[in-house]
């Protein structure tokens, strides 16, 4: 793997993040952001997928067994996943996807996570809410690298 970000690939993310050429120099000039980029490949090679391991009273009907998908850079992958998903099951994943990438930015296999099951906000019927899912996160290759 290279240890320098190439020009081409700096030019390459000004176009797609949108950045005219001061917020550019911004960029580069915080060494963080080469680090994480020169981890972009292994990072955009993974998918991540949440399986639903409980549900009861869920709104949105997920089912335990059902899975949600995202890329390596955290965008939804609505081919394979449910037609309905519901907001408050993504705001949870959220934060393992933010963790699985902060884990392959520092080299470390997402799989490794120890805390990798959150749940939606709803406390479910018990606790005066409506119902409740948890989710299990694991990553998997794309492509062989």
């Amino acid at each position: 793997m290279e240890n320098k970000v190439s020009e081409a690939m700096w030019n390459t993310l000004q176009k797609q993040l949108g950045y005219n050429d001061d917020e550019m120099k911004l960029f580069q000039n915080n060494p963080r952001n080469e680090s994480i980029i020169l981890k972009l490949p292994a990072l955009l090679n993974l998918k991540f997928i949440f399986e639903v391991l409980e549900s009861h009273g869920c709104g949105c009907n997920h089912k335990k067994g059902d899975k949600i998908y995202f890329d390596g850079a955290g965008q939804l992958i609505p081919e394979l996943s449910p037609k309905r998903i519901c907001a408050f099951s993504v705001a949870a994943v959220s934060q393992l996807i933010f963790t699985a990438q902060e884990l392959v930015y520092a080299g470390v296999n997402p799989n490794e996570m120890r805390l990798n099951r959150v749940g939606c906000y709803d406390v479910g019927v018990n606790c005066g809410g409506w119902g409740n899912i948890v989710l299990g996160f694991r990553a998997e290759n794309i492509s062989p690298l």
